[in-house]
């Protein structure tokens, strides 16, 4: 049994979920890379700068909300379809485990963040009450 999918699948469209706030798209530093990342393309008077492609980037958005019920290769192709630009499955996997890479260091770095402001504040709560302590005292 063959599977045509122009046949078997016809006109689907997977439903739009809560798109959420607003974002805002900003120029980016293009790195060593020949690749031009999805939802980016290469400033004109300046080839080390990519210009963020809103439409594509908001669509990336809904993909990733997409992957939470649909495979990869399903999403990846509803994205293509949709932007006009083609991402295989195994791109939109790359780029998504990067970004939930990088999401979970910056949690992790805000939580030592927090962590250390507070042992600072008790740091500075125990030098000054202790016995014995002193301060330099500025003369007038």
């Amino acid at each position: 049994m063959s599977f045509d999918y122009k046949r078997d699948l016809g006109f689907w469209e997977l439903p739009r979920p809560h798109k959420g706030k607003e974002k805002e798209w900003h120029v980016i530093a293009r790195v060593q890379g020949s690749v031009v990342p999805f939802g980016y393309e290469v400033h004109p008077e300046n080839d080390r700068l990519l210009n963020p492609i809103p439409h594509e980037l908001e669509a990336l958005e809904l993909a990733k909300r997409h992957l939470k019920q649909y495979t990869l290769r399903d999403v990846s192709r509803w994205l293509t379809k949709q932007t006009g630009r083609y991402i295989s499955h195994m791109g939109l996997k790359k780029r998504v485990e990067i970004e939930r890479r990088r999401k979970k260091a910056a949690t992790i770095k805000y939580n030592l963040a927090k962590r250390l402001e507070k042992t600072l504040a008790e740091i500075e709560k125990l030098e000054k009450g202790r016995v014995g302590a002193y301060s330099t005292v500025t003369q007038d």
